[in-house]
């Protein structure tokens, strides 16, 4: 068995994110769905989660509106990181995963480059470096 990576000593650095299709691996560390719905045609054996937090996704009202306006990022981002404010026991949760280690918040998204972990993944690491959490 290869060596696991080494784990950051800044727990604003173990939060990763990664998409639901790909390949679960042991570097992942915790690996927490972070979207609303179940990601389509993954098997909960593959998609091999410690955890489902629906509540931290964007509300149902947000992820629709980004599904249809798809070329507003920059709103996107800034509504979603309002509504991560007002989810602050969530936060905490996830800063507490990245105490103890590296985690990664899963996504369902085709899109890698512009989706709800990338924003979930940079408020979090935002916070815990700020010591907020």
């Amino acid at each position: 068995m290869p060596p696991r990576p080494p784990v950051p000593d800044d727990p604003a650095e173990r939060v990763r994110i990664k998409r639901a299709y790909r390949a679960a691996r042991v570097s992942d560390g915790r690996r927490i769905l972070v979207d609303r719905l179940w990601p389509r045609g993954v098997s909960k054996d593959r998609a091999r989660l410690d955890g489902w937090i629906k509540d931290i996704a964007p509300s149902n009202g947000l992820r629709e509106w980004f599904h249809d306006h798809s070329d507003q990022w920059d709103v996107f981002r800034s509504r979603y990181e309002t509504e991560l404010t007002e989810r602050g026991d969530l936060l905490r949760e996830l800063a507490g995963y990245a105490q103890d280690g590296i985690v990664t918040l899963v996504y369902a998204s085709k899109d890698e480059e512009h989706n709800n972990a990338m924003v979930l993944r940079d408020h979090l690491s935002r916070r815990i470096s700020r010591k907020e959490i």
